[in-house]
């Protein structure tokens, strides 16, 4: 495949990738737990709808592309949640809050 949505369709998943690569990169140079979580962020809100878009550009509209967009969709809905239960657990483990806590 040739042409320009082949070329948008690199241009979007080498920068989801870049941007999934460097999140992890950076989330290893971090000490604390609490502060490696900021950086799943852009990995789920950035790099993860870019390579997306590029796998239905590449691919054309389909089953395949359906299915792209829909785990692109449960990642965005579930990772802000996923996020906020991990701080909650790594918070009740550091004795930051109370197991019975409303936080």
């Amino acid at each position: 495949m040739s042409g320009p949505g082949h070329v948008a369709a690199l241009v979007c998943e080498a920068g989801g990738t870049v941007v999934v690569v460097a999140s992890a990169l950076a989330a290893l140079g971090m000490r604390h737990s609490f502060t490696r979580l900021h950086f799943l962020t852009p990995a789920t809100s950035l790099g993860a709808p870019l390579i997306g878009a590029g796998l239905v550009l590449e691919n054309g509209w389909g089953l395949t592309a359906g299915l792209d967009i829909l785990i692109v969709a449960l990642l965005a809905l579930s990772a802000p949640v996923l996020e906020a239960a991990t701080a909650r657990v790594m918070a009740q483990r550091a004795g930051l809050i109370g197991e019975d806590s409303s936080w």
